[in-house]
């Protein structure tokens, strides 16, 4: 139970990341030029700061759990993501988009089943 609620929070965290990054770069272009200039965006750096606790989670995870089974635990996240980018962003997801994630967390349960 503490190997999913450690990776529960090493999604979240890599979710919430994810939608700062997007939030901050909305209406920018990426260029070589601008890029060192992300790095001084609150919303770039609160993404990144989360992707470093995420990533002392993960180690903890690691640490203690199965590789076969926690990792692709972590495809949560891409339902996840998908999820948010619907809600928050209001990107249409289309009907095979949303077969997909039923596919993906069809086989997270798979995977996890203990035997």
């Amino acid at each position: 139970m503490k190997i999913i609620i450690l990776t529960l929070i090493n999604i979240t965290l890599l979710a919430t990341g994810q939608i700062l990054w997007k939030i901050g770069l909305k209406n920018t272009e990426l260029t070589l030029k601008n890029v060192l200039g992300l790095f001084s965006s609150p919303l770039i750096l609160s993404g990144l700061i989360l992707y470093g606790v995420a990533t002392i989670v993960w180690f903890k995870i690691l640490s203690i759990g199965k590789l076969s089974v926690v990792y692709p635990l972590q495809s949560i996240s891409y339902a996840i993501v998908i999820i948010l980018a619907w809600i928050i962003f209001k990107e249409e997801v289309t009907l095979t988009r949303w077969i997909g994630c039923v596919v993906i967390l069809i086989g997270i349960y798979l995977i996890s089943m203990e035997k």
